[in-house]
This record gives C-alpha cells, sequence and structure tokens, in this order.
C-alpha cells in the first residue's frame, strides 16, 4: 500500500509455470500500490493479470543450454526494460537468472521456494540463496539462521 511517504516501486514479479505460477497469484494483494509486471513462461496465464504488463518467457532448465541462453537474453531485455525496484519470484530458473540480472541494475530481490519443496531447497533457490535479498521457505524445518526463513506459506 502506498501514502505520501512511500514511493511506488516498481516491481517484477516472475515465475515458471504450473505451481510456480499458482503461488506467485497468491501474493498479488501484496503488490496493492505499485507498478507491477508479471513474467512467465505459459501465455496462457496473460488473463490472470490483464491489467498489468506481462511477458511470455522461453520455459528452460539446466539441462537445456540453448534454450537457457534464450531465456538469460529474454530476461536482460526484460529487466532492462522494466527497470525493477523489486523482483519477486517463487522460481525456478527464471526466478533465479531473474534476481541476478536485476541485481546488476541495482534491484532488491526475493525468492520464495516453492510449496513442493518440502525436504530441501530447490536447485534454483540454492543458487538464489547468495544473491537474493531474502529468500524464503514455506516449511519450518527448511530455514537457516543465515539462509532461507520461514515466514508461513502462501497455500
Amino acid at each position: 500500500m502506498t501514502n505520501q511517504n512511500t514511493q511506488q516501486l516498481r516491481v517484477l514479479a516472475i515465475a515458471s509455470g504450473g505451481g510456480h505460477w499458482v503461488q506467485l497469484m497468491r501474493l498479488r494483494a501484496s503488490f496493492s500500490g505499485h507498478r507491477v509486471s508479471y513474467a512467465t513462461v505459459d501465455a496462457s496465464n496473460r488473463g490472470d493479470v490483464a491489467s498489468h504488463p506481462f511477458y511470455q518467457i522461453p520455459d528452460a532448465n539446466r539441462t537445456q543450454k540453448f534454450r537457457l541462453l534464450l531465456l538469460l537474453m529474454r530476461l536482460a531485455w526484460i529487466v532492462l526494460r522494466v527497470r525493477p525496484n523489486a523482483i519477486v519470484t517463487t522460481g525456478a530458473a527464471p526466478g533465479y537468472l531473474a534476481i541476478r540480472i536485476g541485481k546488476m541494475i541495482g534491484a532488491r530481490a526475493l525468492f520464495l521456494d516453492s510449496m513442493a519443496n518440502a525436504e530441501k531447497l530447490s536447485l534454483s533457490a540454492h543458487l538464489a540463496e547468495r544473491h537474493a535479498d531474502l529468500l524464503l521457505t514455506q516449511w519450518p524445518h527448511l530455514a537457516k539462521r543465515d539462509g532461507a526463513q520461514f515466514r508461513g506459506s502462501v497455500v
């Protein structure tokens, strides 16, 4: 929420498809009062955020090197176009890469690991741990004093 003492932020909210996108959509209310742009792999999700800028990104994972390169280039273009003050992601590879690019332009970063990762942090969360300003897990037993924090779940 904005008031006279706060400035409207530019937020890039980004997620892979499926459950990552569903969890990101559950965070929408927390973006109220800010200029939010969304990015995900599935163009059919555009309708979920019709009143906001929407960017489709290539789907890629660590085994698809060429697709990762395409994803990286597309994310660089999006980050430079949006110039976010903050990046919020629920993972996976697109969120991690967006954080890395966003940090280069001074964006703050929040990585919320997927609810599905109940036994250990996801690979993307583990990689983001050194780069995100805040890494949240949705499982209390995965929280660490100097790492992932637990502050509840989005389910």
